[in-house]
Parts: structure tokens; C-alpha cells; sequence
């Protein structure tokens, strides 16, 4: 008895052993985690027909199920005027891929006992104390009158985008001309600016809307970033790196680029009015390559496919990820849930950081309810899918992007490679 008492004993070690190890990113044959080789190959045409047609320059494709690494392919170039092969080890800026980092360094400090998610900003950030709402605008002089918000904007509402604010570049063109007038960068890097000084004023300016009455894509991780520091007493890049970055072994994800990895930045293109692919002057998008000031939480950081896919694997192992554990299990399923009730984003649903995948949204392009992805101004595109265990991540380097259809048919055609 005690020999199979032992022999028992010895086997739920391995198991053990064997899951935890089936959750590290490695790569592994399709047939293995049940995706069908030849049908991966459909996307293999599809992405280098899009660059053949001259509607992007080049693409890393990356997909992992089970925590295996079976898609993992770069096609095109990572640079028009030199014709440099796309490697999949490129770097690309991931812009508002940001978001997903930052929002969850938030909540392991909330996990800390930092805050609480319906905390008034104001209670760490004093500039938004007595938020205003705008009410009337005048486009002539940009003068405009303000109503005071019905309450406070919560972290919460930034973690959701329910906040009121908008953006200043990409937003609406209203709160677009109030942000110019008051002086707010919002960018993704810079070397002449701090990011407390820009959420600091931005704290000093009206509402777009009334806080929790809308989805408004917006700056609100940008103040994150902030908070962060604040609570932490950290800046925000080393934050990142000594609690997130560094214990996943994400060796490759920067705000700026150390020298020896600036090679590895694709260049960013643009389109011409046939909207086909063209070389843009790149001094406005070098910002990983400056010595900067500027952590931007919403839109700053630059990363590859595998790093990325480390992160979101982390997520789908509920916070852990080869012995790390960032955050608890319970945690992430707060994280990934409903947490904008009634309110929508198009067809979907939004959590602490992420798009959340419903019922109605997963009849769009088959990607099941319950997976949590978000993607960045420049091309890229991410899923992590916790019913069908994948992770998928698509980066291209381009603005404008109108042949989005490229991601779309990426999306739809990883679930025709499922053969199970």
C-alpha cells in the first residue's frame, strides 16, 4: 500500500509539473495542440497576398495554443527603402498595447491595498478634485462654459474609459481643440516633457461627458501611468520593468530602446490615396530611439510578438506565468469580466484594461465570448482566448491601415485552423 501510496503520490507531481510546464510559451507542431498545419498555411497566403498587393509592407503572425508556439512567421519587409527582411524578433511601437501593461500594474497595486477601483483620482492626483463637465464650445475662438460633474471620476472609469475624457489626436474634434488650447501632449514619447505634468493639466480640464454615462476612448490610462508613479514612487518605466517586464523575462518591450536593439525597430509607413503602401519620413516616429522623459502609459511602448504573447499567456494562466505570479486568479477574472454593465463597446464589452468578447461579438468573426484583446495605432492587433486556450497576435507597422480587413481574415482564419 504505501508503494502505491507513493507511486500516487509521485504521479500528481508530474502532472503537476507537466501542466504548469504546458502553460510556458514553446514551440511545438500544430498537430500536437490539435490545429491543423495545412490550414495554417491559408494564412501564410493570405498575409503575404495583402503585401503583394501592395496594401502593407510586412507582418509578424504569431499564434500559441495550450502554450504552444505553433504560428510564429514574418513576411515582408521591416523597412521600404532598404528592402530589410521582416524578422520575427522585430520591434515594433505597440502604442495602445500599452494600455493592457499599464492597467495591470494598476491592479497589482491594488492587490497591495493602494486604492480601491472606486476611489475619486482626486484622492492621489489633487488636479482632479471638482471635475467640470463642457457644455457649451465656441468654434470661432475656442472659448467655451462648463457644468460640474454630477461626481468625481473614479479609477474605476479610467480603467473602463467612462471617464469623459477623450483624446486629444485621435478623438473627438471638440474636446480635441480644448486639449490643444490647454496645452496637452498625449503622445507616445518625447524628451522635453513629464508625464505628471501633462496629466496634472489635463486633470485641470473639462469633462467630455458626464463620468460612467459613455464609453469615451480616451486618455484615461495615460493618468494611469501616473497614478502608478504616484502610489509606486517609481517612475513609471522602471515600475514596469522590475515588476512586470523583467520577472516575465519580456527582455525586448521598452518605452525607449537601448542602442544595441535599434536595428531591430520596424519603420513606420503610410498610404497613398490608392491606399496601397509608402515609404513616410520617420522623424515624428522615432520616438523609441530618443534618450526620453515622457512615459506615456496609454501609447508608449515598443515590444515583439513573443514578448507580447508572454504577457497575455500570463493573463490566461490567471496571473502566473514559469513560477511568477504577478496577479491572483481571482484577480484577473476581475479583470477580464463585464465592467461597463449596460454601456458598449460596438459589439463587445470592456474590463479593466481590455476589450471582453460577448455572446453577440463572438458571432462576428468566431472568436469565442470570454477572450480579452485590444490592439495599437500603428497595426498591431492582439486576442488571448481562455475558451479555446490561444494566444494570437498579428503586428504590422503602418498609419493609416484601411485594408483592416488583413486583421479581420487573420482573426476568423485562426479558428478555421482548430481541428478539434
Amino acid at each position: 500500500m504505501k508503494r502505491i501510496f507513493y507511486t500516487l503520490i509521485a504521479l500528481n507531481i508530474l502532472l503537476d509539473y507537466s501542466c504548469s510546464e504546458s502553460k510556458v510559451l514553446k514551440d511545438a507542431s500544430p498537430q500536437k495542440v490539435k490545429v491543423s498545419a495545412e490550414r495554417l498555411q491559408r494564412i501564410d497566403n493570405m498575409l503575404q497576398q495583402s503585401i503583394d498587393s501592395g496594401w502593407t509592407a510586412g507582418a509578424v503572425g504569431f499564434i500559441a495554443r495550450d502554450g504552444k508556439i505553433v504560428y510564429n512567421k514574418a513576411f515582408g519587409v521591416s523597412n521600404i527603402e532598404t528592402k530589410s527582411p521582416m524578422q520575427t524578433d522585430n520591434i515594433f511601437r505597440i502604442a495602445s498595447q500599452t494600455k493592457a501593461i499599464v492597467s495591470i500594474a494598476v491592479m497589482m497595486l491594488f492587490e497591495e491595498g493602494k486604492f480601491l477601483l472606486d476611489d475619486p483620482v482626486s484622492k492621489y492626483i489633487p488636479e482632479f478634485a471638482h471635475p467640470q463637465v463642457l457644455d457649451q464650445f465656441n468654434e470661432k475662438d475656442t472659448t467655451y462654459t462648463t457644468i460640474p460633474a454630477r461626481r468625481e471620476i473614479t479609477i474605476r472609469d479610467l480603467l473602463t474609459h467612462t471617464s469623459g475624457i477623450d483624446y486629444s489626436g485621435i478623438g473627438s474634434r471638440v474636446m480635441g481643440a480644448v486639449y490643444a488650447k490647454g496645452g496637452i501632449y498625449g503622445g507616445f514619447g518625447n524628451d522635453k516633457v513629464l508625464i505628471g505634468d501633462d496629466v496634472k493639466a489635463l486633470g485641470r480640464l473639462p469633462l467630455g461627458h458626464q463620468p460612467g454615462e459613455r464609453w469615451t476612448y480616451g486618455l484615461n490610462v495615460d493618468v494611469l501611468g501616473y497614478l502608478v508613479e504616484v502610489l509606486s514612487g517609481e517612475n513609471l518605466d522602471q515600475y514596469l520593468k522590475k515588476h512586470i517586464l523583467e520577472p516575465l523575462g519580456m527582455n525586448d518591450t521598452w518605452f525607449y530602446l537601448p542602442p544595441e536593439k535599434h536595428d531591430r525597430l520596424v519603420k513606420v509607413n503610410t498610404e497613398d490615396r490608392n491606399h496601397h503602401v509608402v515609404f513616410i519620413q520617420q522623424d515624428y516616429f522615432n520616438y523609441p530611439l530618443l534618450k526620453g522623459t515622457y512615459f506615456a502609459g496609454g501609447a508608449g511602448l515598443s515590444s515583439t510578438t513573443r514578448d507580447y504573447a508572454i504577457f497575455l499567456q500570463m493573463l490566461l494562466n490567471k496571473g502566473e506565468y514559469k513560477g511568477k505570479r504577478l496577479l491572483s486568479r481571482r484577480t484577473v477574472e476581475l479583470i477580464t469580466s463585464n465592467q461597463i454593465g449596460a454601456l458598449n463597446r460596438n459589439r463587445n464589452k470592456f474590463g479593466l484594461g481590455f476589450e471582453i468578447t460577448t455572446a453577440y461579438g463572438q458571432a462576428e468573426l468566431g472568436i469565442s465570448e470570454g477572450s480579452f484583446s485590444w490592439g495599437g495605432y500603428f497595426g498591431t492587433t492582439y486576442w488571448a482566448d481562455p475558451k479555446e486556450r490561444l494566444v494570437c497576435l498579428l503586428f504590422m507597422q503602418q498609419s493609416p491601415l484601411s485594408h483592416g480587413e488583413i486583421q479581420n481574415k487573420f482573426k476568423a482564419m485562426v479558428y478555421q485552423a482548430l481541428n478539434d
